[in-house]
């Protein structure tokens, strides 16, 4: 990035030299800065300029002029007794004087006018009687000159068509000198006819004053002109003050009085800039060191709630995550809290069933089966019940034992079936061979049975 600038702003400075084929670069940069990076406008603007249109860059009438401070030690001074003038008259209307004697005396001359003038404005200002001068439509006031004065002079620079005020906030905002002209009747103040004539009307004052100023000029028999003649104490005309932003202040940095040659005109104008641009320079590095600081500052801000949401994103994730391994350790308890429970119950099952558990009958008993059972853990057990005794005196008994598992069924090997089934829930299924006898089902003498867990 250059000059602080964004890719953003540096393309559209790159556009706008390409769209006006501007050489300096800088000053595409300062006039995307003064319309706030709007390149439609900008470009605007100077198409305006180049076809001699008026430009309006203020949007509201209602605004507030900014203090002008009108400090004749901070003013460069010209007057049309100056070389390069075209009279030889001094203000007051006597010829400047040669002798040293006479120089003192002209000095004196103009330190009288000058505290004359200030003391008048200030008797004005508490004793009144301008109620005439009262302004009531200050743009039209500018509006109504401007097509007065293209009638009677059709070459001219850009007028700025708003209000004082509004022409002082834009060159205030957009950091740029104000070029204010005030306008007598040409028909009593033959300088003014010859200045608007000759030199404002000659082409290289007005690409200078269009290209490096904003310009702002009034009728001073209007009542917005006759205010600002007061504001900046015109003496003379034609008159014009080049008014920048200085320290934070709007100041009056330049004052040309009386009619001078074109050359003359811009040779003070850039005399006067020159001595003055380093201020409107200083102000733009500022304002863009604020605008780099306001956006680093925003970024940062972004940075920080992007950062903050990332944290909120991973503490929701992390309570979700708690909140799972929560449900997950309740769900196990649980789980294992039923698996007690159930323990318990089997464990109490077996006990209560143990009870309904028939006796072995001895080996020489008539009608006796010797039953091998083959447990799921390779364990064999071997019982003898009677011929008598029901598949369900089998499953208790095989329900009480230790080494069986608490859910199974009984099968034969071959052919292979399935005579009896159990399953456990807090009670005893048992299949439709539940009440029958060990012979009901084949059972005889001597057998060997499956026990198979239907938990596996």
């Amino acid at each position: 990035m250059e000059d602080g600038l964004t890719n953003e702003q540096m393309d559209k400075v790159l556009q706008l030299q390409d769209l006006t084929g501007i050489e300096d670069i800088n000053i595409c940069r300062d006039v995307l800065i003064r319309h706030q990076w709007d390149l439609e406008v900008a470009f605007q603007e100077q198409m305006n300029i180049r076809e001699g249109r008026p430009s309006m860059f203020a949007g509201s009438r209602d605004v507030r002029a900014p203090v002008v401070i009108n400090d004749r030690f901070l003013q460069q001074v010209f007057s049309a007794t100056m070389p390069g003038g075209r009279t030889a008259r001094s203000a007051s209307g006597v010829p400047v004087p040669r002798s040293l004697t006479g120089i003192i005396g002209y000095i004196i001359n103009v330190v009288f006018q000058y505290c004359y003038s200030t003391i008048s404005s200030i008797l004005n200002l508490f004793i009144g009687g301008n109620e005439e001068r009262i302004v009531t439509d200050p743009l039209g006031d500018v509006t109504s000159f401007i097509r007065s004065y293209s009638e009677r002079y059709p070459q001219h620079p850009v007028f700025y068509q708003g209000t004082y005020a509004q022409a002082l906030n834009d060159a205030k905002q957009e950091l740029c000198f104000l070029l204010v002209y005030l306008h007598s009747d040409p028909t009593k103040n033959l300088d003014v006819d010859s200045f608007c004539r000759q030199t404002l009307a000659d082409s290289s004052v007005i690409e200078f004053i269009n290209r490096n100023t904003l310009f702002w000029a009034c009728d001073v028999s209007s009542p917005e002109g006759y205010r600002v003649s007061h504001s900046i104490n015109a003496r003379t005309y034609p008159v014009l003050v080049l008014i920048a932003l200085r320290a934070n202040r709007m100041v009056i940095m330049g004052r040309l009085e009386g009619d001078c040659t074109a050359e003359e005109l811009v040779r003070r104008l850039q005399t006067v800039i020159n001595a003055n641009d380093v201020w409107l320079s200083q102000a733009r590095v500022d304002r863009l060191e604020r605008n780099f600081t306001q956006t680093l500052r925003r970024q940062q801000d972004e940075a920080y709630r992007q950062s903050l949401r990332a944290d909120e994103e991973k503490e929701r994730l992390r309570q979700m995550e708690r909140e799972k391994e929560r449900v997950a350790e309740e769900t196990l308890k649980r789980q294992k809290e039923e698996a007690e429970k159930r323990k318990e119950e089997i464990a109490q099952l077996k006990l209560d069933l143990s009870e309904r558990v028939p006796t072995e009958p001895p080996a020489d008993a008539p009608n006796v089966i010797s039953v091998v059972f083959k447990l799921p853990n390779g364990a064999r057990i071997e019982r003898r019940f009677l011929h008598t005794n029901s598949l369900m005196d089998v499953s208790n008994y095989l329900f009480c034992h230790p080494a069986t598992p608490d859910e199974f069924e009984i099968t034969t090997n071959f052919p292979k079936r399935t005579i009896y089934s159990k399953t456990n829930e807090n009670d005893t299924k048992s299949s439709a061979n539940t009440h029958k006898t060990l012979a009901d089902v084949g059972l005889k003498h001597r057998e060997v049975l499956f026990v198979n867990d239907l938990d596996a």
